[in-house]
Formats: C-alpha cells, structure tokens, sequence
C-alpha cells in the first residue's frame, strides 16, 4: 500500500483533469497506474509536463502519483503541469515567486468554442453560392 499523500493538487488546461498527490521519494511519476515514459512517448510532452519541478529544482524529490481524465495529449501533460505546481506551492511557499515568474500558476483558459447552427464549425460557414 502507497504512503499517505503530502499534498493533493488539481490542474486543468482543456477538457483535461489532472489530480495529483505528492509524496516524499525518489522522482517516479506515475499516472494511471503507468510510468511516466509510457503515458507519454513524446519526449517534449514529458518535458513540458514536468517543467515545474524543474523551476522548482525538485526533480527528484517526489514521487507523483496522478489520476489523469479528459483531453487529448497536449490538454493532459498541461493539466499535470499545473497540478504539480500547485502542489509544490502547497508544500513551499518560498517557491511561489520562481513557478510565478516561469509562468506555471496560471490556468490557460482556452477552450474550444461551441459550434453555431447553420454552421459546419465553430466559425466556419458553408460555402456561399451566388446562383
């Protein structure tokens, strides 16, 4: 059985839903009972994602464990990002300055615009035909 989390987290970015509970470890990221490395293959991905530990130098610090709903590949890999900033800030205070300033807190709010009846996409209308 896991230990008991330090702290428990969400992040958002699309449809995406990243819950993310922090323990003290050796640096293992694991979501939805899958390595890091396996959930996401692309390298970029995997870098973005963790891009707050490494503000924070905390790479190796934590184990994360997350539960990840919702989205597509790039929605999720932003939504744990967030997640795991929120985390360290819950755990450290201090850090809130440098994940700030790198741009980590902020939720990106872009989401995908509802389509309009009579129309075949959000903005995207049929073609006009003169005659």
């Amino acid at each position: 059985m896991a230990t008991k989390p330090l702290v428990q987290s969400t992040g958002r970015r699309k449809s995406a839903v990243a819950r993310v509970r922090l323990r003290p470890g050796t640096g293992t990221i694991t979501i939805n009972k899958r390595g890091i490395e396996e959930y996401f293959p692309s390298a970029t991905l995997r870098m973005h994602a963790t891009e707050a530990l490494r503000v924070a130098s905390q790479v190796e610090t934590f184990d994360i464990d997350v539960t990840m709903d919702g989205g597509g590949v790039a929605g999720q890999a932003g939504a744990l990002r967030l997640g795991i900033a929120r985390g360290l800030i819950a755990l450290d205070p201090e850090l809130r300055t440098s994940l700030k300033r790198a741009g980590l807190l902020t939720r990106d709010s872009r989401e995908k615009e509802s389509k309009k009846y009579g129309l075949k996409k959000a903005r995207k209308a049929p073609q006009y035909s003169k005659r």
